[in-house]
């Protein structure tokens, strides 16, 4: 009797003291990091997050050198081996979990999912974990993902973000959070960026990619704009060939880099096998502008999942692709599209002179068909006709890209 009247008492704690959630800025030994200001916030969890028992969390933001409003967000998920504070003591050195530093003129947002025994980022680890993934299976967020979300927009509002430019990393199992939460939540995160995911299986999960299907009842948000890569050596990085397969059959925009560097963190040392995972400027994706998802393109690197990965070789998907915005009305959209040039990417890697692809424009604001709908294309010289598909989504299969910048024209 007196354990169900303690447990009572600690529910009814929990539950009054969470509703009004508040995190609360807490004492910290360092309030400077790399010249910036740094808070540290600790908060309860809100019963509709799902937790089976009170818990308290930490947070730490990191300020841009100069603070303003409307300045872009950082967020940032670490690794398993990693707590919120390591996770920012890693940026104090260049070198050390690169995807952790955040650059100055935005605010930063690290989040943490080691205190607690059973967070991590979704329940479950990896492909090894099949009791957790089991646990933690199908399209349903469990209360460690809630949480982020609810942090996130916490600080969107707090220090006044631009809601068009927010961001979310993180490396191994930050990585597999970055993939699964961030591609979910499209309608928060204009691009998403994953060093070395530790598992596909979360992504795979929330996304309901094969051999799963999008219930009739769920509407996935808009997917952010995603870069990944991961070494073909490493054993955290196995089912790559699933994820980059779904991303493609949904007409997702992935820019994909692997080579054998394995399960590495340091930038410079992963660019010495593979100098193209920092070629695509994700921080200049903006949720409110429309972005263009590349698929079946030619020029992409056999992928070395499952079969050859003992396999040597660095590769892409998608990696040359560029567009660039010029109108969007409710009557026509334009967009330039070409193959980035020699000039302006120095790699080791041999840049096609021309390549093709299947061209699917995403968060268009107000050039919009409903499923089924007629349009026209012109491209350069080419022109035709096409319908939206069933998500309203305008496709034209085969455009061939040169460095050369050719306006993608589109009408009712």
């Amino acid at each position: 009797m007196r354990k169900t009247s303690v447990a009572l008492l600690l529910l009814l704690a929990f539950s009054l003291h969470a509703a009004d959630w508040n995190p609360v800025l807490v004492p910290a030994k360092e309030t400077t990091l790399n010249g910036r200001a740094m808070e540290t916030f600790e908060h309860d969890v809100k019963p509709e997050w799902g937790y089976a028992a009170p818990q308290k969390d930490s947070f730490v933001v990191i300020h841009p050198t100069t603070d303003r409003r409307n300045a872009p967000l950082y967020v940032v998920l670490h690794s398993a081996g990693h707590d919120v504070f390591s996770c920012v003591n890693c940026t104090k050195t260049v070198g050390n979990h690169d995807i952790y530093r955040s650059p100055d003129d935005h605010y930063a947002l690290y989040l943490d999912c080691r205190k607690n025994k059973g967070d991590w980022w979704w329940g479950g680890m990896h492909l090894k974990d099949k009791a957790l993934i089991a646990k933690n299976s199908g399209g349903d967020p469990v209360p460690v993902e809630k949480r982020v979300m609810d942090t996130v927009k916490w600080a969107m509002e707090k220090y006044g973000i631009d809601p068009e430019r927010v961001y979310l990393c993180g490396n191994s199992m930050g990585g597999t959070g970055t993939l699964g939460i961030g591609m979910r939540n499209g309608n928060v995160f204009a691009a998403i960026k994953a060093n070395v995911p530790a598992g596909i299986e979360h992504v795979s999960h929330r996304m309901y990619f094969p051999p799963a299907t999008v219930p009739a009842n769920v509407i996935l948000p808009e997917p952010p704009v995603c870069v990944d890569y991961s070494g073909q050596n490493d054993s955290w990085s196995a089912g790559h060939e699933r994820f980059v397969k779904a991303m493609n059959d949904r007409k997702y925009a992935l820019y994909f880099y692997w080579g054998p560097f394995g399960h590495a963190n340091n930038t410079s040392k992963i660019m010495l096998v593979n100098d193209l995972i920092d070629s695509f400027d994700w921080l200049a994706v903006r949720k409110n502008e429309p972005y263009v998802a590349f698929t079946n393109a030619s020029g992409n690197s056999p992928l070395p999942w499952p079969d050859d990965l003992k396999n040597p070789a660095a590769g892409q998907v998608n990696a040359f692709f560029r567009w660039k915005n010029i109108t969007d009305t409710e009557t026509k959209a334009e967009l330039s599209l070409f193959l980035v040039s020699a000039a302006d990417l120095k790699t080791r890697f041999t840049i096609p002179k021309e390549a093709n692809a299947y061209v699917t424009l995403r968060r268009l604001q107000h050039f919009k068909l409903t499923p089924g709908a007629s349009f026209k294309w012109t491209f350069g010289a080419a022109k035709g006709e096409g319908k939206a598909d069933p998500q309203g989504l305008i496709t034209i299969p085969g455009l061939t890209l040169t460095k050369d910048p050719v306006v993608l024209g589109l009408s009712k």
